[in-house]
């Protein structure tokens, strides 16, 4: 397996970052940023980062594509395998299709049907456990021994987090003047890539990570200086109830990133519905999080700021319930 880095413990670089990014060219989708008028900004200006338009409807195939580009044929050729809530095993079901690798993607029983629908029309071969991360990641690691697969971590991977960092290096490039970045939290490795990627190229921006209330697993970790495991989460953002943040990304978290704040699920209802009235974007409810902690105030808006919008996989009953509700 080729290394990224010198020592899979070690933080990535900038180097590591615009290797990801040459891998990506004329493959992953430059996803644009767009103006978005908040109420009250008082002349703070707004753009979003709608990853919902990447291939796969959400960010995660940067890193699921960097991992497999990185894979020798050999790797490859056993065949791949991912424990994921929905966008990962998505992901990683395109990335295996356009290298002709058989996928199995392990995804919780309460997946939603969007999510499923979208693997299996990919050709990944669909397997359910439990609920949590622990479920999922336990029945991958047993179908990796049982038939030989390599195994796609959804975040805790400096491969997976150099390509989800790609997202902030465009950040960057696009938008030089940025102040303020404000990215989903599920296991870390959007967050701890987008983080590393702003502070190595725009030192004096400021990022914050946005969770769910009822997923505080960035919060409580910084709070205790580790990862901790949360008994249990509970959130309408799906792909952001992750019970433990990642290892390796809470290290880039603890050097990169500058707060982690929380959102309610009625304020998550208000972002989705707020972008599709007013910027026409569907919003999953983990993408719309970062939006909704600007219009709840759970951050306080800058003259330059980007929210990064993570996905858009989302079923027609849950949006339409989302739509009407309240």
């Amino acid at each position: 397996m080729t290394s990224l880095v010198s020592n899979a413990s070690s933080l990535i670089s900038e180097p590591d970052l615009r290797a990801a990014c040459e891998t990506l060219r004329g493959v992953a989708t430059r996803t644009p940023l767009l103006p978005c008028e908040l109420p009250g900004a008082n002349g703070g200006r707004v753009l979003l980062k709608p990853e919902m338009l990447q291939r796969g409807g959400a960010f995660k195939f940067r890193g699921a594509y960097t991992f497999l580009a990185r894979l020798s044929e050999a790797e490859r050729a056993r065949g791949v395998i991912a424990p994921s809530s929905g966008n990962h095993a998505q992901a990683v079901a395109l990335a295996a299709q356009m290298f002709g690798v058989k996928a199995t993607v392990v995804m919780p029983t309460t997946v939603t049907a969007a999510k499923r629908g979208g693997a299996e029309r990919l050709g990944a071969t669909i397997e359910l456990a439990g609920t949590n991360t622990k479920h999922r990641m336990d029945r991958a690691m047993e179908l990796m021994e049982a038939h030989g697969y390599v195994l796609v971590p959804p975040y805790d991977h400096p491969w997976i987090i150099a390509g989800q960092g790609t997202t902030g290096v465009e950040i960057v490039e696009d938008f030089p003047t940025v102040d303020l970045v404000l990215v989903p939290v599920g296991g870390g490795g959007l967050s701890s890539g987008v983080a590393t990627a702003i502070k190595l190229l725009s030192p004096s921006t400021r990022v914050v990570g946005v969770e769910p209330s009822g997923a505080p697993k960035l919060t409580k970790a910084r709070e205790a200086g580790e990862p901790v495991t949360l008994g249990s989460t509970s959130s309408i953002a799906d792909g952001l109830m992750a019970v433990r943040i990642g290892s390796l990304p809470f290290a880039h978290h603890q050097v990169y990133m500058d707060d982690v704040v929380t959102v309610d699920d009625g304020a998550i209802r208000e972002a989705v519905r707020f972008l599709i009235d007013r910027t026409k974007l569907v919003a999953e409810p983990s993408g719309a999080i970062t939006f909704a902690a600007l219009q709840t105030g759970a951050v306080a808006l800058t003259k330059n700021t980007v929210c990064v919008l993570s996905g858009g996989n989302i079923e027609w009953d849950g949006l339409l319930e989302l739509l009407g509700h309240g």
